[in-house]
């Protein structure tokens, strides 16, 4: 099953039908943004998340675990007992990933086992690093390119070992398979995510867009002419090669070595998400993650306020949505030249840029409304009656 685009009626007949949802877990302020959209349709909502570690996103019951030391993994684990009693008696629960809480993983099926059986619907969220993106991405030829493979290539570092060794050697992949076959339904959302889930679970599989709060978020202004093309890049060191975050910036590096006066590099590293957030919305054009085929949240949030995405566009993304006219994303091939040489036509041909950014915030708009994906998780979990 598909969702793509939801009627003001369908968004009218959601709102009625109030229900009691859980949402656990937190990537990118991906179940705090859901939740204002249900919010908005009338259904009662509790985000209980670490808020994404650093980022500090916002939810109704904080379970922070400070280290990974043993008394902070005590206190952890009685604050965890504490809330247990709270998080009974919904008609859904949703949870980010198979590992929605920060407890080693063979201690997560009791807690999964309790929220089964006293509450309703049990949904997994196909949102990120899990059991069935890695086994695909380096078992099968599914994409030409992800954080794992070029083509038949696997490529090799600390982190695409660590994690083969904790999703598919480890007990986190044991309990991924254990929950994604017991779970009600399966929503993904990117491209990526339903190719790797659908194949294992045709049934109870879905593609639903990342949610995007548009209010608040107006169109940055006309960037002035003459002004040099003010380039965006977030740096996490520790994940730099992983994302491909290395390769862009040398790419970045080199076009304003060769083009000074015609572009500036603003770069975020490690900073606090205000902070971040600053800095992004001086900017004209971001560069995003470099193995992708999909804008996630991040990329979308920029796009939200009018800045050209430079990542991932490949055609299946926009198959997916089934958009067939907007194409406002700067795709670029895993390659440091390719990367160049799309960046070098942004600093020689600027005029592109208003359009660009136009059709960004309007490819938002038509797809990721928060409010409109909210209707559609209210349809996909009031119509999935499936246990495979």
């Amino acid at each position: 099953m598909l969702y793509s685009q939801i009627t003001p009626i369908f968004v009218e007949v959601f709102a009625k039908q109030m229900m009691k949802i859980l949402l656990l877990g937190e990537y990118s302020n991906v179940h705090w943004t859901l939740a204002e959209g249900l919010r908005t349709l009338g259904h009662q909502v509790c985000v209980v998340s670490h808020g994404d570690f650093w980022k500090n996103y916002r939810r109704d019951i904080s379970l922070v675990r400070h280290t990974p030391g043993t008394w902070d993994g005590l206190c952890y684990l009685a604050k965890l007992l504490a809330v247990l009693p709270r998080l009974r008696g919904y008609d859904v629960v949703q949870l980010i990933n198979p590992c929605f809480l920060e407890l080693k993983a063979e201690r997560i099926y009791a807690i999964y086992d309790y929220l089964r059986r006293h509450n309703g619907k049990v949904f997994l969220g196909g949102y990120g690093m899990d059991y069935y993106w890695v086994h695909t991405c380096t078992t099968t030829q599914t994409f030409r390119y992800s954080d794992f493979n070029f083509g038949t290539t696997l490529r090799d570092s600390a982190d695409i070992r660590r994690e083969i060794a904790e999703w598919i050697q480890g007990e986190k992949g044991k309990l991924n398979r254990y929950i994604a076959a017991d779970c009600d339904g399966i929503p993904t959302g990117l491209y990526e995510y339903y190719a790797c889930y659908h194949p294992h679970f045709p049934q109870k599989t879905t593609f639903i867009p990342f949610p995007i709060n548009l209010s608040g978020l107006s169109p940055r202004k006309p960037r002035p002419e003459g002004a040099p093309v003010r380039f965006f890049i977030g740096i996490q060191r520790a994940r730099s090669e992983y994302k491909g975050t290395d390769i862009m910036l040398r790419a970045l590096e080199r076009l304003h070595q060769a083009y000074p006066d015609r572009c500036e590099i603003i770069k975020a590293e490690s900073v606090p998400y205000e902070e971040y957030q600053h800095l992004m919305n001086s900017s004209d054009v971001i560069l995003d993650q470099l193995y992708s085929y999909t804008p996630a949240m991040n990329a979308l949030l920029a796009m939200a306020k009018g800045l050209v995405l430079v990542g991932g566009g490949e055609p299946e993304n926009y198959d997916i949505i089934q958009e067939t006219e907007l194409r406002p994303i700067i795709n670029v091939l895993p390659d440091e030249e390719d990367v160049y040489r799309q960046l070098e036509q942004l600093v020689l041909h600027p005029e592109r840029l208003p359009r660009l950014s136009a059709e960004s915030r309007l490819y938002v708009e038509r797809h990721h409304d928060h409010v409109k994906v909210a209707a559609q998780y209210i349809d996909f979990w009031t119509t999935s009656t499936n246990r495979q």
